[in-house]
């Protein structure tokens, strides 16, 4: 279902972290679209202000709420794109890792922003403790049919078949997709579509990491876990919406979440 098999440990891998600012910033759940440019007006602001003074950016999926492919210069994707490009070259490092609204991004974003790509799943260290990075959606294993349905777009032939198609195509199949999602949703407990606490439980067993920090739920919350003999958290990231958002901060050794919103006197427009 993952595409890792029960034994695999991948390497414990973090971005290398930026001289003398220690802090290490994440969020997820943008959903950034042309229809929202206050949205992206405040991810604009966040990454020249904010981020611009972190060590680290980790974005854990659906930056966008629609990705078809990075061939499309549609705006505000190259302002979206020059903006975190500006951020990298000012020596903030920034991983991205795909989620189930933009699971197309790809390298040459990555190339042309200076992001690294991260896997869904991926591990890394925090004050000596392995935390476990994912975008959620894996956990969610109540909701069947949309696991079933991300097994199938995520096969590299219907990636491959879909990248092959025009700009037009490749978007007119993307709005149909986000109406029948919003459907789907409309028809489902808020029970299903929420993180399955033997998932949860499973997946850090089998990455001998004793911390998760996800998105996707939309349910932004610290939760202590008991795993076996030892405890652990599992920290859930916020959604953006157009008016503010959250990130998660670490620094120091301490754990924090911190609210953002849009910086006075500044356009609520990403033209």
């Amino acid at each position: 279902m993952t595409g890792y098999s029960p034994g695999d440990r991948p390497p414990v891998k973090g971005l290398d972290p930026r001289p003398g600012s220690p802090e290490t910033l994440f969020i997820s759940d943008l959903h950034l679209s042309a229809e929202r440019p206050a949205a992206i007006a405040l991810f604009l602001d966040f990454l020249a202000e904010r981020a611009a003074r972190a060590s680290r950016l980790y974005i854990l999926g659906d930056l966008f709420d629609v990705w078809i492919g990075d061939d499309d210069d549609t705006p505000p994707y190259p302002e979206i794109r020059a903006a975190l490009g500006r951020l990298t070259r000012g020596g903030t490092a920034c991983g991205l890792m795909r989620g189930n609204r933009d699971l197309l991004l790809g390298r040459a974003f990555c190339r042309e922003t200076g992001c690294d790509l991260l896997r869904d799943l991926t591990l890394t260290e925090f004050d000596g403790v392995k935390t476990l990075l994912m975008h959620g959606d894996l956990l969610c294993t109540d909701d069947v049919d949309y696991l079933r349905f991300r097994r199938w777009v995520r096969n590299p032939l219907v990636m491959r078949l879909f990248l092959w198609r025009s700009l037009a195509s490749r978007r007119a199949i993307a709005d149909d997709y986000r109406r029948k999602s919003r459907a789907a949703k409309a028809g489902k407990s808020s029970q299903i579509m929420d993180a399955n606490p033997v998932a949860v439980a499973g997946y850090l067993a089998r990455f001998g990491a004793t911390r998760l920090i996800h998105g996707h739920t939309h349910r932004p919350a610290d939760h202590a876990l008991a795993l076996g003999e030892t405890s652990g958290q599992r920290l859930v990231l916020a959604e953006w919406t157009d008016t503010g958002g959250e990130v998660l901060t670490h620094r120091d050794g301490t754990w924090q979440r911190e609210a953002v919103r849009p910086l006075p006197d500044q356009p609520r427009s990403a033209g």
